[in-house]
């Protein structure tokens, strides 16, 4: 074993390494080519350097060090019999805290508990909500009044409501936002939520009781700066509605609090969450408030939840919280691998549950506070991310406030820009999706969700206020919808499209583009047949006839397909294939290789959801 001081000696024997001196060796490698390729962008443009110098460490006040967030459990369940036993069960085994998700919900997500009086006892029973239970109600216009009924149900307990741990989760903006719609106008909608604000302070809740909820962007497809803006733009609207109530700005503030949605974006993730609070210091000392920490929930992104390989959805979560407890959430619900597929069962729960656990208890992650403080490229990501809000919550801000903004659809245009440049990113497979864009499996096993009847709501209201809703997505969409298109062709037929891999030489000329081609082809759910290596175009040819597939694709280096590709599409397409493709791009060889019936290539940033679906059109 080797001691602290011989670690430092260790090191001082090496010459200290500048930027510079990167530098250098970096331009060796790229021979010329610009500095640029190196340098990734998000969807605000804000620049991803490869390398970040040391940044001066300066922690970001938020949840103070060794205090571990809340593990919060969605109880969704719509019986209420069964919704109390996932309760008692996940609070018996871990979760320090429960997320009351009623139908109706921008979170709901299709499912949700009944917003009833009845149904709220009965969810609640034997759950000791004045034991250090953290409790966040998720309700929608139709399910508001479960705030009033468990507030009611406290008092019916006889427990101190000053002794419960309640965030109410009155947010008729967010509602309004995701609906796309409202019975009205935000001059009628502040005295009601800011009554029930002052109805529940009264009876000694201490709140928060009004989330600025920046799931509504994420999850419609925007980007951080925009959800970042949103969130402090709606928290301002109720910041401002509580002080017109006749509510001290130091007691308002404290009536409000954030959500966020934590994604696989690691860094991006953090910074967000951490700018979030710098953002909001400024706010406050723009009110004459002295800072203090706002409580900011989370929850991981309903967009990156894939319904196919939905495993992989586990890894996805587990960075997201890694993420967000790093930055300081302060409550965390981790969303189950198989919601997208429907209700979750006991194994996706405790799945949910655990990832908590492991972080929190094996990993020691709540520890230390504001870990990434110091980290350049952590630090930089923050800055920019606030630089590039604050304006945005400005021009937000001159539109009259977030519920104007939203009427004059001002928001919505950004929103949808930013989401039509991600779906194309998902649709080139320039953004990853691991099990659906890539490397999918054709042959998985269907996952258990449980079977439950989602609870009807009345309408509520109508609509006099309409604009653009902010529609909640998934980025595995498009490609789901091909392999559910396959799916139905083997219930009707027995079996899934199919493509014949024509590989052309030896193993080693083939099989790099025979692996891209057969992951390109199963996303959309068209089942690859392999092949050995071919040399004469007659075999290839008879091989293919007994396939009874209608789709070919070539796959070999450039060499061979040179010396072979045009025989070997000639071959092919005598021999009956509707479509012939070839694996990469064609080069000096495009006219020759299209006058051979090739009609189409794949390759690394093409656009592989329009191929697919147009395979589909020529197969029927």
């Amino acid at each position: 074993m080797t001691s602290a001081n011989d670690e430092t000696q260790f090191a001082a024997d090496f010459a200290p390494a500048s930027y510079d001196d990167w530098r250098k060796l970096v331009d060796g490698v790229l021979k010329g080519a610009p500095f640029e390729k190196l340098v990734g962008k998000t969807y605000d443009g804000l620049r991803i350097e490869p390398i970040y110098q040391r940044a001066h460490a300066v922690p970001i006040a938020g949840r103070p060090a060794a205090a571990p967030w809340r593990i919060m459990q969605r109880i969704d369940h719509p019986d209420a019999a069964d919704a109390n036993a996932q309760a008692l069960h996940d609070l018996e085994n871990g979760a320090t805290g429960l997320t009351l998700v009623f139908a109706g919900a921008n979170g709901a997500y299709g499912f949700g508990l009944e917003p009833s009086a009845e149904a709220i006892d009965k969810v609640l029973q034997g759950v000791f909500i004045d034991a250090g239970i953290s409790i966040e109600l998720e309700v929608g216009p139709q399910s508001r009044m479960a705030a009033i009924h468990v507030a009611e149900y406290v008092k019916r307990k006889g427990v101190s409501p000053a002794a419960c741990d309640i965030r109410f989760g009155l947010d008729p903006i967010g509602a309004c936002a995701v609906w796309g719609s409202s019975p009205y106008a935000w001059p009628e909608i502040v005295p009601a939520v800011t009554g029930a604000i002052k109805a529940l302070a009264a009876m000694g809740f201490k709140g928060p009781f009004a989330p600025a909820d920046g799931r509504v962007i994420h999850y419609a497809g925007g980007s951080e700066v925009q959800e970042l803006a949103f969130v402090l733009a709606t928290a301002l609207a109720y910041l401002r509605a509580l002080e017109g109530a006749g509510i001290a700005l130091e007691d308002a503030r404290g009536m409000i609090y954030a959500r966020l949605a934590a994604d696989a974006d690691q860094f991006l993730t953090m910074a967000k969450f951490r700018a979030l609070r710098l953002l909001w210091t400024r706010i406050e000392q723009a009110c004459g408030l002295a800072p203090k920490p706002l409580f900011v929930a989370t929850e991981t992104a309903w967009r990156m939840l894939t319904r196919r390989d939905p495993y992989v959805n586990m890894l996805r979560a587990t960075v997201a919280v890694f993420a967000a407890g790093l930055a300081g959430a302060n409550a965390v619900t981790v969303l189950p691998h198989t919601l997208a597929l429907g209700l979750p069962d006991p194994f996706a729960r405790r799945v949910a549950r655990n990832t908590q656990l492991v972080l929190l208890e094996e990993s020691n992650l709540a520890k230390v506070s504001d870990p990434a403080a110091g980290s350049g490229g952590v630090e930089t990501l923050t800055q920019q991310l606030c630089e590039a809000a604050w304006p945005l919550f400005q021009e937000i801000e001159k539109a009259g406030g977030i519920f104007a903004s939203l009427e004059q659809g001002l928001i919505q245009r950004k929103v949808a820009a930013t989401r039509a440049l991600r779906e194309t990113d998902i649709a080139r497979r320039k953004q990853v999706l691991t099990g659906a864009s890539e490397f999918p499996n054709l042959h998985e096993v269907p996952v258990a969700v449980l079977d439950a009847k989602p609870v009807e709501l009345a309408p509520y209201g109508e609509a006099r206020i309409a604009f653009d809703a902010l529609a909640p997505m998934r980025l595995a969409e498009p490609f789901e919808r091909l392999r559910d298109t396959s799916d139905q062709i083997l219930k009707s037929t027995g079996a899934r499209p199919r493509v014949f891999l024509a590989n052309l030489g030896t193993p080693a000329d083939f099989t790099a583009r025979a692996t891209f081609a057969k992951s390109f082809f199963e996303a959309g759910g068209i089942e690859a047949v392999d092949t050995e290596g071919f040399t004469d175009p007659a075999a290839l040819a008879v091989v293919f006839g007994t396939s009874g597939a209608p789709l070919v694709c070539l796959c070999s280096s450039d060499k061979i397909y040179a010396a072979q590709a045009v025989a070997a599409a000639r071959a092919l397409q005598a021999a009956g294939a509707k479509q012939i493709y070839l694996a990469g791009r064609p080069g000096e060889l495009e006219a020759a290789l299209h006058a051979a019936g090739i009609s189409d290539f794949i390759f690394a940033g093409g656009d592989a959801l329009a191929t697919l679906q147009q395979a589909y059109r020529r197969m029927e």
